[in-house]
């Protein structure tokens, strides 16, 4: 049997003890990759520093409850800290992440013997990954995502440091094929560029097996929106409430936490959809699988996504979906089963969800199309792609 490789896995976008959601869609890859037993992983999470756990500090007050280390799922996770400098923070992250990040990266690399850098996202954390490759000598695997190739591109300087990652790299990898357009477009040679697709938890994300006791539990009564996700601009949940004036008799769900709260409670109030928004906060991953399978349709009317993992997972949880038409969106829905893929405006989100509601597809046809996104290939393809850098530094070292 082939040994497993050892990697060490850097991304500021993990899960830690006091933000359990945050980024845990690099932390859900990296546990199937784990779970293959062909791969050891160390993981070094850097958390923005701060100097008081006190509340009133809101956010950046969370940083500061983050462990220095911790064990999620097995995987052993380091939580160094790195200087945040607001005003300068796009020009300088990269460095700051970097000199940081270096004193944990060597203390843990040269502990198990690693062989390659699993990085996540291009910008900071891909640049200063390169650059921690170098000065350890190991290839690094960046992971682009979405805004990271594009939205941040388009600032001279992250530019340029973007396109010397992808340079220094060994290798690169998308979550979507409009992302890998996106870093050829940047530079990459095509070759360099691996498209991998995010999956989904099937054995987690199911259908209820008691849906009427699902909707009961969340006090559902008639058709019912879901729209999942941070509470931020990008995430389109103001859309979202603004379709429901369009669509009497439908209420709507929305789960996450973030700045936009109080504007979305606001727009909550509106006569013309007062009694019809919930907000239900930030739940536990664990959760998530029963307020997917009791709402109706999930609606995603984010404006940026690489590839979005709420889709697949309400699908998983026999819900189709009503998503916008932006980059990745298109390659997830592709099917009458899964949903529809309309234009990001109110009007649209109203028209999509009646059309599909007309023509509701059964849930388990929605759930048998999730089943074609589950993570074998990706763990694979990860798999394959890290021999293959490994051993071309191996045979440049001899």
């Amino acid at each position: 049997m082939t040994a497993p490789i050892r990697l060490l896995s850097f991304s500021t976008l993990y899960p830690n003890a006091a933000q359990p959601t945050h980024g845990v869609f690099v932390e859900n890859r990296l546990r199937q990759l784990a779970a293959s037993g062909q791969a050891e992983v160390r993981v070094l999470a850097p958390v923005p520093w701060f100097p008081s756990a006190s509340p009133r500090f809101g956010a950046w007050a969370v940083h500061a409850r983050a462990p220095r280390a911790e064990i999620r799922h097995g995987l052993e996770v380091a939580h160094p800290r790195f200087p945040v400098i607001p005003k300068l923070g796009m020009t300088l992250a990269p460095w700051l992440l970097y000199r940081a990040a270096l004193p944990a990266a060597r203390r843990l690399a040269r502990g198990f013997g690693a062989q390659a850098i699993d990085a996540h996202y291009m910008y900071p954390d891909g640049v200063a990954a390169v650059w921690l490759g170098r000065a350890l000598g190991l290839p690094v695997v960046v992971t682009a995502r979405g805004t990271d190739v594009n939205l941040i591109p388009r600032h001279a300087l992250p530019r340029r440091l973007i396109q010397g990652a992808i340079a220094g790299a060994a290798g690169l990898i998308a979550v979507s094929a409009a992302l890998k357009a996106a870093l050829v477009a940047l530079g990459a040679p095509d070759a360099k560029v691996t498209m991998l697709r995010n999956g989904v938890d099937l054995r987690l994300f199911r259908p209820p097996e008691d849906r009427a006791a699902a909707r009961a539990a969340l006090g559902l009564e008639g058709p019912t929106l879901l729209s999942v996700g941070h509470l931020i601009e990008r995430k389109g949940h103001d859309l979202a409430i603004a379709a429901l004036a369009d669509l009497p008799g439908w209420s709507l769900l929305i789960l996450g936490e973030g700045p936009e709260r109080g504007r979305l409670e606001a727009l909550a109030a509106a006569p013309s959809v007062a009694g019809r928004v919930r907000l239900l906060g930030a739940r536990p991953h664990a959760d998530l699988p029963a307020i997917y399978g009791a709402a109706d349709l999930l609606v995603l009317a984010s404006s940026r996504e690489g590839w979005a993992n709420v889709l697949l997972e309400a699908m998983a949880c026999g819900t189709p979906v009503v998503a916008s038409d932006i980059w990745g969106n298109p390659e997830v829905v592709r099917a009458p089963a899964a949903g529809r893929i309309v234009p990001r405006a109110p009007a649209a989100i109203a028209a999509g969800v009646r059309d599909l509601a007309a023509a509701m597809p059964d849930r388990a046809a929605t759930r048998a199309y999730a089943e074609g996104f589950g993570w074998e290939p990706t763990t694979e393809g990860q798999l394959a792609l890290f021999r293959q850098v490994i051993a071309r530094a191996e045979t440049a070292a001899r």
